[in-house]
């Protein structure tokens, strides 16, 4: 009995050991266990963070906003310069053949005293050929007015003349003043394009003897903008009347401060406005939240306030972000993209179809509303991969706005209009960074507006300016008696 209990208390510590040993190991399977998850977990976090830092860092590439740079070294297979040739090469440029209406000088290109070639003086006249040439004036025009002054015999206020040419009545210290068309190439080249004031004040000298200080220049600035005043609220009255608007907006700076300038391009107005804020302010103070139209955007939150309105979001964005989901999505995950950019490419499809008149336009709507449903039924999904879930999120959001295009023909599929009225205040900003006050900031509004919205009506802004600037007050208007 004694050797029987032995042998069991044996085997029972032999077992003891093992069951102590297989806890051992389990415990270290389930802390391995434990550190795999816990390295998992970090390595998703950290794919999340590079993929964030990746989007980042190609949205601020493509921001008109980011500054001038390339990738190292040239393209390893760039682009032919110049326009192909062919059918759609367009129109070519060149100087015009007839000859000037008018001729104001006119000189006499002789025979040399001797042969260029040989030396020879025996040179034999044949015929005489003829050439024009169109030089631009360099010699400043000084004017003198006589301005003549009187006293009303009715009431006894002082009365003196005005000449149609006259942008100021200043006289005694005052009387030295630049004309009109001085003031309006002065806005434009400051405004339009780009030069900063120092500069402006180089051409007038180098160019037509004409010696101005820069101060002079923003201060003609200020003043051109203010007999536009009238002008600039007439373009937002007509740009709120638009059926239509394109809104956008970029960064700016006013007084080495952080603003924005945003832009509202409607069917015959251009508006720009330089705020401090990047909200729906602006185009609530311009549009008004109960604007009935239809506004083409680029996806941007602060839109969405016009609850009235029809809304396009821009195609070309949403195609852009698929591209670049699918530089990084590999497998399943490139699934949902491309069927968006399918979804798109056939969007435009039919648009071309109804522009060749193989669609009508009832076509077009059951196809687009068919299109949306498509759309809705794909972001419906489920998505493990977090950008996918992201985009699916945006195009549900605006389920009905992506194909509005096809249900209104006259609606653009793409922000292509507040792009384009963007880039010449984008190159503005990177030559001289935007304005030192708010009050150059409103300047800045008005002559852009004006300068642009010039453009769409079909006038050349230098003349309308000069009649601004000649006109009593208030001046004439864009729309108005036109």
């Amino acid at each position: 009995m004694d050797a029987e209990t032995e042998r069991l208390r044996a085997e029972n510590q032999e077992l003891r050991a093992r069951v102590r040993e297989l806890e051992a190991r389990l415990w270290e399977l389930d802390a391995r266990d434990g550190e795999r998850e816990t390295t998992i977990r970090a390595l998703r976090e950290k794919l999340g963070q590079l993929e964030a830092l990746l989007e980042k860092a190609c949205r601020e590439g493509k921001r008109q906003a980011a500054p001038f740079r390339k990738a190292e070294g040239p393209k390893p297979d760039p682009k032919k310069p110049g326009r192909k040739p062919g059918r759609r090469y367009g129109r070519h440029a060149h100087r015009e053949a007839p000859p000037p209406e008018t001729i104001d000088e006119e000189y006499e290109a002789r025979l040399p005293d001797r042969c260029p070639a040989c030396g020879s003086t025996d040179l034999q006249e044949e015929e005489v050929v003829v050439q024009y040439q169109t030089e631009i004036p360099r010699r400043p025009i000084h004017r003198k007015f006589n301005i003549h002054r009187g006293t009303c015999r009715h009431c006894g206020r002082p009365v003196q003349g005005r000449h149609l040419l006259q942008t100021s009545d200043a006289v005694g210290a005052a009387a030295s003043q630049l004309g009109p068309t001085a003031h309006a190439a002065m806005a434009m080249m400051n405004k339009e394009l780009g030069l900063s004031h120092g500069k402006v004040a180089r051409c007038f000298r180098e160019l037509f003897g004409i010696s101005i200080a820069r101060a002079t220049s923003a201060r003609s600035m200020l003043r051109t903008a203010k007999r536009c005043r009238p002008v600039y609220e007439e373009i937002r009255a007509a740009v709120r009347a638009s059926p239509r608007v394109v809104p956008d907006e970029t960064g700016w700076r006013v007084g080495g401060r952080p603003a924005w300038l945003h832009v509202l391009v409607g069917e015959t107005a251009t508006c720009y406005v330089v705020a401090r804020g990047r909200g729906h302010e602006v185009a609530e103070e311009v549009l008004g939240l109960d604007w009935p139209g239809t506004m083409t955007h680029d996806g941007w939150g602060p839109y969405d306030c016009f609850k009235k309105a029809f809304h396009q979001q821009c195609l070309r964005h949403l195609v852009n972000r698929c591209h670049e989901m699918l530089q990084a999505a590999v497998g399943i995950v490139a699934r949902f993209p491309r069927r968006v950019l399918e979804l798109v490419e056939t969007a435009f499809g039919l648009r071309r179809e109804y522009e060749a008149g193989r669609l009508t336009a009832n076509q077009m709507v059951d196809e687009g509303l068919a299109l949306g449903c498509r759309l809705e039924e794909f972001a419906k999904g489920r998505f493990t991969y977090e950008s996918n879930r992201t985009l699916a999120k945006f195009l549900l959001k605006h389920a009905i706005q992506w194909f509005w295009f096809l249900i209104d023909p006259e609606v653009n599929a793409t922000n292509y209009k507040g792009e384009q009225a963007i880039r010449p205040a984008v190159v503005n900003r990177k030559v001289w960074g935007g304005n030192r006050t708010q009050h150059g900031g409103d300047a800045q509004s008005i002559l852009m507006s004006v300068f642009r919205t010039c453009i769409q009506v079909g006038l050349t802004a230098i003349d309308f300016l000069v009649e601004i600037l000649c006109a009593p007050r208030p001046g004439p208007l864009l729309f108005t008696g036109r």
